[in-house]
């Protein structure tokens, strides 16, 4: 299912913390930095913080710059973001400042957290979404009901920290402020709990004024059925692998790529790679591999299309050779049609054999552009 890009956005101390414990909010970004959040608020969609940033800050949560929301208009775009709170009880002050600034408001809340909220008679759009608060449910509610493509969310830690652990930010966007805080009841921006292995990436470092902005993006696969954000930026890449293929008539073009349990990209491949008229995606890319590799049972294969289940040109085709490399979960966008063999079904061979497959059909349509010259497209 579809939810929107999660944007994690903070600034903390350089001992990790996002506020004290003064009656005052603690200023860590420059005024520079402060212009840059106020760009980015104006990029996106909806804006999201969890109800204690509500009851702790009292933030208005807006775009400050007239001349960012005239384009937002000119663009066709409400002028400000929709602004969303999560809160499992519904228990909000009706005066507090996030409801009567900028454009349209929604809490999501529990069954029981709605009737709390509207007895109280918030200036809001009150959605329940279950007996039960759930991230997966959320996003998907913001994609599908409220079109959603672009989600900042700016805290507190608890927030942060569920995201980050569930899989489902796509980037870290962090602010180090040249400060200490030191006092051990202050709020930090990440908790404790099980995240994700591995390293995040590393794609952007800005120095403004007397603060260092940062922007990473986890890389670590999921481990089963749920699909995580690094899943989809994973899938993403072997699409744009299969751009790469020489074009056929008589052979489809597909990317693929091998990531281990960490994020690290073992090895990549693509349709006809090397001037091979007839190697495939998946079995470019495990070839560069040393079959004895103990990472193989861990990693996850991303590929374009399903691996295939038949082939004249080579005695295996790719499902067996997943099979043989004892790769235990498979990504894919896109099932195979019955273009060049009728009835193929290598998600249901690897499935039956114990693999996990995940097929992410919102990126189904990025897999077949590469294909669009073949018969039936």
């Amino acid at each position: 299912m579809p939810y929107p890009h999660v944007l994690l956005s903070a600034a903390v101390s350089l001992d990790g913390y996002l506020d004290d414990t003064g009656p005052d909010r603690l200023l860590l970004s420059s005024p520079a930095d402060f212009d840059r959040v106020d760009e980015v608020r104006a990029s996106v969609d909806a804006i999201l913080i969890g109800a204690g940033t509500i009851r702790a800050d009292n933030p208005r949560l807006l775009v400050n710059s007239p001349e960012r929301r005239a384009a937002r208009i000119a663009a066709g775009r409400p002028e400000y973001p929709l602004k969303v709170t999560v809160s499992g009880s519904g228990e909000l002050d009706p005066g507090a400042r996030f409801w009567h600034t900028g454009g349209d408001k929604l809490l999501c809340t529990t069954d029981k957290g709605a009737e709390r909220a509207r007895a109280l008679g918030l200036a809001a759009d009150v959605v329940a979404l279950g007996p039960d608060l759930d991230w997966r449910t959320l996003l998907a509610h913001l994609h599908d009901e409220r079109g959603v493509r672009r989600l900042m969310v700016e805290g507190g830690g608890t927030v942060h920290t569920q995201l980050l652990q569930q899989g489902l930010a796509d980037e870290l966007q962090l602010v180090l402020a040249p400060l200490f805080v030191g006092d051990p009841d202050a709020p930090r921006l990440f908790g404790p709990g099980a995240y994700q292995g591995g390293r995040l990436r590393l794609t952007e470092t800005r120095h403004i004024e007397d603060v260092v902005f940062m922007r990473y993006e986890p890389t670590a696969p999921g481990a089963g059925p749920l699909p995580t954000a690094a899943d989809h930026h994973w899938l993403a890449l072997a699409c744009e692998l299969a751009a790469l293929c020489p074009p056929s008539r008589t052979a489809f073009s597909v990317g693929a790529l091998i990531v281990a349990a960490d994020g690290t990209e073992l090895a990549r491949g693509h349709s006809r790679e090397g001037g091979d008229p007839v190697v495939h995606a998946e079995e470019a890319a495990l070839a560069k591999l040393d079959p004895a590799d103990p990472r193989l049972a861990s990693a996850t294969v991303y590929s374009s299309l399903e691996p295939c289940t038949q082939r004249a040109s080579r005695p295996k085709p790719c499902a067996r050779l997943i099979l043989d490399a004892g790769v235990r979960r498979v990504v894919t966008a896109w099932r195979e049609p019955d273009t060049f063999v009728a009835g193929a079904d290598g998600s249901g061979l690897l499935a039956a054999r114990g693999v996990e497959v995940v097929v992410l059909a919102e990126h189904e349509e990025q897999a077949k552009a590469p294909n669009r010259h073949l018969p039936g497209f």
